[in-house]
Parts: structure tokens; sequence; C-alpha cells
């Protein structure tokens, strides 16, 4: 009977595998040493206990509109369209798209044809009577390769490309949202400025209606030129307390402009808002576990870990054999016409089997580089983890903080205005002194500008928890570390 070759040649093909494993550089010893975070060891419910805790606490995708004003929608919509910030990560983005198709691509076999032409005159010097003439063929070459995927290393490299590419989309995500939080910051700046310059306004009134009423105690002799000059002084006072106010005006504008990708004459028609009330205080009450998948900087540092995961695997395949199939196959001839001709064809098949042996530790340098980026990578996870429940939890004290600073500084405000209205009646009369009544508008104007910080950090505190719980980001595909979607694969 008559062996096929195949079979003959089995046991060698067999043993020099054996051989090639035996003799292939080894990774023995080296591993990663991160760990990622126990999501149940993060305790966060005393913290967070008191407050109103429902599984739709998180912010909703446009979750400024609750603050009722239709021109700041307007602000975050333009922003959304225009501003160049955006530009980086969609650009990130598609590098992300391209790396996962050039992956992609390295899995499929290439074929590609190449016609040529090639003319050769020698001369007689040379080869005597066979030189001194011209001759030219006319060829066609189909070059056919495949790297054969052992040890799925290139499935590997193109499910870490994946990987990567959906940690760039939840950032192109993150950046919208970063942008969205920061027009309303920008905007609830403006209208602190806003009320300080109310503020600022009153006292003017205030300081004018004192000087007249002084004035007319001079000329009824009560009072002197002393209280007279005191009462003056305070208007350019309260002027300069405007000025400074319409300076943070302009800056806020300013900066809302920029954020718009537009120039300051943009923030010009930007009108000052009145005050705004503070979101209301809501937390989801599935904490920290359900953050995790709602905040897009923790999803994105994720994703990274499941890519640099891939790419030890995509390391550790380099020490073992690859093997690679190359195939030609063609015609040539000394003209057109005979290229079809059954003596024009030539072929050539040239499989080809690499195994590293002594590679001077580069292969071992380059596992051990892939270990360190997964265990950088598990350490930012961890970090971003930790500092997102950390900004919740910050943001959800300065709210409770806040609301009961502004009552009890509203309190003061109400108590602070009887003073001066007081003091006011009692000088008019006749029976009180200036001083009095300088004293209590001292107090007011204070009391009232206190009041006007604590009102914008309690509505900032309230924008900052909203962008802490994820600032609206929808969990989707992405949202589903490494698991790639079935449209990823390719046809192999």
């Amino acid at each position: 009977m008559k062996t096929h070759p195949l079979q003959s040649a089995r046991p060698l093909l067999v043993g020099v595998l054996a051989l090639a494993l035996t003799a292939c550089a080894s990774s023995r010893g080296l591993q990663p040493q991160g760990r990622l975070l126990d999501m149940d060891g993060l305790q966060a419910g005393r913290s967070l206990a008191g407050d109103d805790l429902s599984a739709s606490g998180f912010p909703a995708v446009d979750w400024w509109r609750a603050l009722g004003d239709a021109q700041l929608d307007a602000l975050v919509a333009e922003g959304l369209r225009n501003s160049p910030s955006l530009e980086v990560a969609d650009a990130r983005l598609r590098q992300a798209q391209a790396q996962v198709a050039g992956s992609k691509a390295e899995r499929m076999p290439s074929l590609s044809v190449s016609p040529g032409y090639t003319g050769m005159r020698l001369p007689e010097s040379m080869l005597g009577e066979a030189g001194g003439h011209y001759a030219g063929s006319v060829q066609t070459v189909l070059n056919f390769s495949y790297g054969v995927d052992l040890w799925g290393g290139k499935r590997a490299a193109w499910e870490a490309a994946v990987d990567s590419r959906h940690a760039a989309a939840v950032d192109a995500q993150a950046a919208r949202l970063d942008l969205s939080a920061a027009i309303v910051q920008g905007y609830a700046q403006l209208a602190h400025a806003g009320a300080l310059q109310r503020v600022a306004n009153d006292e003017l009134a205030r300081s004018e209606q004192l000087l007249q009423l002084t004035r007319q105690r001079r000329s009824a002799g009560i009072d002197s030129d002393l209280q007279v000059r005191q009462a003056e002084a305070r208007i350019p006072l309260a002027r300069q307390q405007q000025l400074a106010a319409q300076q943070q005006i302009d800056a806020a504008r300013n900066g809302l402009a920029a954020l718009l990708g537009q120039g300051p004459d943009r923030g010009l028609q930007i009108a000052v808002p009145e005050a705004l009330s503070p979101l209301a205080l809501q937390l989801p009450g599935v904490l920290p576990s359900e953050l995790l998948g709602r905040r897009p900087d923790v999803v994105a540092a994720r994703w990274r870990v499941e890519a640099s995961d891939k790419q030890i695997h995509v390391a550790k395949s380099h020490f073992y054999p690859s093997l690679n199939l190359m195939a030609l196959g063609g015609v040539v001839s000394k003209d057109v016409g005979s290229l079809l001709e059954s003596g024009s064809t030539f072929g050539l098949l040239a499989p080809a089997l690499s195994l590293p042996i002594f590679d001077g530790g580069r292969l071992r340098a380059g596992l051990a580089k892939s270990d360190a980026d997964y265990d950088l990578a598990v350490a930012s996870y961890n970090t971003t983890v930790v500092q997102a429940l950390r900004e919740v939890a910050d943001q959800v004290n300065a709210v409770r903080s806040l609301a009961t600073q502004v009552e009890a500084q509203q309190q003061a405000v109400a108590t602070a205005q009887s003073a001066n209205a007081l003091a006011q009646q009692r000088y008019r009369a006749g029976i009180g002194n200036y001083l009095d009544v300088l004293g209590t508008q001292d107090v007011l104007l204070q009391a009232q500008q206190r009041l006007s910080n604590l009102q914008s950090q309690q509505l900032l505190s309230s924008v900052q928890l909203s962008a802490a719980l994820g600032g609206g980001y929808q969990p989707g595909d992405d949202a589903l570390p490494g698991t790639a979607k079935a449209s990823d694969l390719p046809n192999s």
C-alpha cells in the first residue's frame, strides 16, 4: 500500500513542533501584579444616609433643564454643536476606530496582483552572438500570504483595539458631559456676578438716600459737615462695588463665549440671568456599584484595563512559533498573446515556521512592559473609582451644609434689614445717630454679599453633584467591558 506524503510527513511535523516549543524563549516568572478593587468593600451607605435614595436618582441626559432657564438650554446646545474642545476626543475616537480596522485586517489573508513588463539588452562584449539585441517579457504575478494565528495573539490584538475603541467612545461622551457641566457652571457664575451687582445697586441706593437725609439734617442744624462728608464717601465705594461686579460679569461672559467656541463678542449677547435655584438633591439607592457604570471616566478606565489584559496575551503569543503561508503564482511570456498558454505559468509555495530561541531578552522585556501597562491601568481604574465616590460624598456634604447655611444667612439678612430700617427711622426722626445707621448698613451689606456667595456655592455644588453622578451618561454597548460586539468580529 502506498503511503500518502502528508501521512509520512506528520511525525516529522509533530517532532519539529515539539522541538520548537521546547526551544522557545521562556516567559516564566512574569505576571501582572495589579488587582481590581472589590466594589463591595467600598462602603458609602452611612455617608449618604438621610437623603432621598431611589433607583431613578441619577441625572437625566439633559439634567441642566431642571434649572428652568431657556437661555441656558440654548447655550448648552450651542456649545455641543460648536465647541472645538470636542474635536480632540472625536479625533481620538477615529484613531481608535482605525486601529480596530487595522487589527482586523491583520487577521485576514492578503492577495495582490502585480502585472509588469521587463526589458533588457545585454552587450555583445559579454555574451558574444547572444548579446547585442533587446528582449522583453510580460508577466502577471498573483501573491497570496496568510499569517496563521496559532496562539490567538492576533485575535487578542484585535480585541485590545476594540476595547480601546470602547474607551475612546466613552471619552467622547465624557468630553460632552464635561462641556455641558462647564457651561452650566459658567452660567451659574454669571448669575452670581449679577446677584452681586444687584447687591451693589441696593447699597448705592441706600447710600444716596442716606446722603440726602444727612444734607437735610445739616440744613436743619442737626448734623455737621463731618456727617455729610462721611455720607458722600460711601457713594464712590458703592460704585466701585458695582464696577467690580461688572468685571465679574464680563469675565463670566468671556468664559462662556470661549466654551461655545466663539469670540468675546458672543458673550455680550448673553443676558445676565436672575437667581437660579439649586438642583434638588436626589441620590440613587445602589451606590457605589451602580455609580461605577454611570461615570464615563470609570467606564473608560475599565475598558483600558481590558485592553491592557489583551495586550498581555499578545505579548505571550510572541514566545511561541509563528506560521506564515506564502504562495506566488503567475504567467510570464515574451509577448501578451502567449500569457495564457500553459507553458507560461509558474508557481511557488513557501510555508515558513519561525520560532524564537535567543533574542537577548527582547520578548521578556516586551511581556514585562505589557504586565506593567496592565498594572498601571488597574491602578488608574482603582484611583478613578475611589475618586468618583469621594466626589459624590464631597458634593453631597456640600449641598447639605450649604442648604442649612443659606437658610441661616437668609434669617441674618432679614434681621439686618430690620435693624437698618429701624436705625434709619430713628435717624430721620432725630432720636438716632449717624453711627448707628452706618453700622447697620455695613452689617446689611456684608450679610447680603455673604448670602449671595452661599447661594452661588449651593448652586455650583448641586451642579457638581450632577456631574459627579455621571452627568446623564447613559450606559450602552460600551458599558460591558470585555465583551466585543458581534458586528466587530471578522469573517474568518
